[in-house]
């Protein structure tokens, strides 16, 4: 970044808003573009996580404020858009990932993947893209998965819900990017975010063509580069960071 961005974004910072970057790949990418000089807002269900996140972020000389949230709530995205004003970067990271074999999925794991993962992005660029395209500038990125594009069993339904997100994406290309908002889905493959479930990640990465697993920071870095203007000619597009899985 040049001296004359920093400076920039100095007067006039970039605002980000990340949901679910309490942990994991959101708590990267909120670290990732904070370090960028953007001011950004956390986003999630726990307090205590959401200020490790923006106490890491401001230890690096970064800006960052957490708003607690619940986006399987209608009223709480209301609420949210309501005190966070307007943004320049929305990252849709939020969701949940329950694996179990279609006959054992229950209703209500069904009904509330689908609420966080594809509903309250839905609403979230509801609320949010209007104001983007009315000033001529915005960027969304959707936080997908290679199961959107690949028949994984037990994960039927979770893929789905990240297929939607891709599709939306598309959706919202259409419908936005005449107007300046770039809307881009990235599309993990296996990522050490929960150290108890290592020894699924490991499992899947070694169907990867680089036979491994991704750290939380190198989606964030592929999120970084999007929403940057050295992205600005990319809009509709799903980018796979996953270690080549959707290759082969």
């Amino acid at each position: 970044m040049s001296m004359e961005r920093e400076d920039n974004l100095d007067l006039h910072p970039i605002t980000a808003l990340v949901t679910g970057a309490t942990s994991g790949i959101g708590r990267a990418v909120a670290k990732r573009l904070a370090a960028d000089g953007m001011s950004v807002v956390v986003t999630g269900r726990n307090a205590r996580r959401g200020a490790e996140t923006v106490n890491e972020i401001t230890a690096a000389g970064g800006r960052a404020r957490f708003v607690e949230t619940d986006l399987e709530d209608s009223a709480g995205i209301d609420r949210l858009a309501a005190e966070v004003g307007e943004v320049d970067v929305l990252v849709n990271n939020a969701g949940q990932a329950i694996w179990a074999p279609t006959e054992e999925m229950k209703v209500s794991d069904y009904d509330a993947m689908f609420a966080s993962n594809v509903r309250a992005a839905f609403f979230l660029v509801a609320a949010f893209a209007p104001t983007m395209a009315a000033k001529g500038s915005g960027s969304v990125i959707n936080i997908g998965s290679m199961a959107g594009s690949l028949g994984l069993a037990a994960g039927a339904a979770y893929g789905a819900t990240k297929a939607a997100l891709a599709s939306l994406t598309r959706g919202w290309t259409a419908e936005y990017s005449a107007r300046g908002v770039r809307f881009n889905t990235v599309a993990p493959g296996p990522v050490y975010t929960r150290p108890e479930a290592r020894d699924l990640f490991d499992a899947l990465a070694e169907t990867t063509a680089l036979r491994r697993a991704a750290q939380p920071a190198e989606v964030a870095e592929a999120v970084a580069f999007l929403v940057s203007p050295k992205a600005g000619y990319i809009t509709g597009a799903t980018v796979a960071v996953d270690g080549g899985r959707t290759a082969i």
